[in-house]
């Protein structure tokens, strides 16, 4: 991170000083003066030839995993502590064994049970093998150092904008999903035809501009508005 030069505005009857903030991403042992800033990249490295998706780090359902695991584990570790120290073992200790020695495998409880045990444990199965983080798209790599991403709902604004830029288009509902993009029109004039293929042309290029690692298909949909009353 760097900053640049002072930049001065006039403020009044004198001029304020005040510092701008530039981010960039410096290379490791490369040289840092004013003269080396801004260096493009070096054509000869190579570029992934596709962004894979962004991981989530999920902190929300490992920190539930991790609470869970310790108050049982402590719990457990505790009785077996007491009963270590010729202390009688916790009641809830011994109704557990007890149920668990006494219930058949068919009991309902027992289905239950290891009907919820099997769901959780698919569940972070789940979470473990999938990358998460399904509203950022992954965008078209241009340096090797460097990932972005873009946001489904300001991808779906962008086509939206662009839909309301063809003539004859009145409202554009644009629904941005990870393989398709999904477009909803109402033409009030023009023929409908003339609508829909000036739509897929304009949207097709939006989507090209978009940047994107995988551009999502597009599926146009043209109508008239509906009769009022």
């Amino acid at each position: 991170m760097s900053e640049s030069h002072a930049a001065r505005e006039p403020r009044g009857s004198g001029d304020t000083t005040r510092r701008l903030t530039v981010l960039q991403k410096e290379r490791e042992g490369a040289p840092t003066g004013p003269e080396n800033q801004g260096t493009p990249p070096d054509p000869s490295e190579a570029l992934p030839a596709r962004a894979h998706r962004f991981w989530s780090a999920r902190r929300v359902p490992a920190g539930i995993v991790a609470v869970v695991l310790f108050v049982v584990a402590g719990a457990f570790l505790y009785d077996i502590a007491a009963v270590r120290a010729h202390r009688d073992a916790l009641s809830w200790r011994r109704g557990l064994a007890r149920q668990l020695a006494e219930r058949p495998l068919d009991d309902t409880w027992v289905l239950v049970g290891a009907g919820v045990a099997a769901a959780l444990g698919l569940w972070l199965l789940l979470l473990a093998l999938t990358p998460g983080l399904r509203s950022l798209l992954p965008m078209r790599p241009v340096h090797p150092d460097v990932r972005a991403g873009l946001d489904r709902d300001a991808a779906a604004q962008v086509l939206r904008d662009r839909a309301m830029e063809v003539a004859g288009v009145q409202s554009a509902r644009v629904r941005v999903h990870r393989r398709k993009a999904d477009v909803r029109a109402l033409a009030h004039f023009r023929e409908l035809d003339d609508v829909h293929d000036d739509l897929d042309t304009a949207l097709t290029e939006a989507v090209t501009g978009l940047g994107l690692s995988r551009p999502p298909g597009l599926s146009v949909r043209v109508r008239r508005p509906g009769k009022k009353g």
